[in-house]
């Protein structure tokens, strides 16, 4: 296995604790400070949890589309694992900039570390 391969893994790793983190939302899980701006202190709204459903499919095929940019299956188009590049960086973004202050303290490193094994994997691979 290469470094970008091993880089693009680690990658899908994050995403699939993210994914257990939204999944955590749509069971009900008082984090709503910790998501979605902290607009609500407890357990989401129906809306929000439809947001963090939604999210895991993003999350996954993002997941995917670096692992294939890296060379490692579904072996997707090479343009996917750069869309997810994209997407990645826009949710660095937002996690720095939320109003929330838990928030931007928990998921502002998470999604730059994240990041930062994207890009590798990408620019790497």
């Amino acid at each position: 296995m290469t470094v970008p391969q091993t880089l693009a893994l680690i990658y899908a790793a994050f995403c699939a604790a993210v994914i257990g983190f939204q999944i955590c939302l749509i069971a009900g899980a008082p984090w709503g400070r910790l998501t979605q701006g902290g607009t609500h202190p407890g357990a989401l709204p129906r809306a929000g949890r439809l947001a963090a459903a939604a999210s895991i499919f993003l999350l996954a095929a993002m997941a995917l589309a670096v692992m294939s940019g890296a060379g490692l299956w579904p072996y997707w188009p090479v343009w996917t694992g750069w869309t997810a590049l994209a997407v990645q960086v826009l949710s660095v973004v937002l996690n720095w900039i939320t109003p929330s202050a838990p928030e931007r303290r928990l998921w502002g490193p998470v999604t730059s570390v994240m990041l930062a094994l994207a890009c590798a994997a990408m620019l790497i691979g």
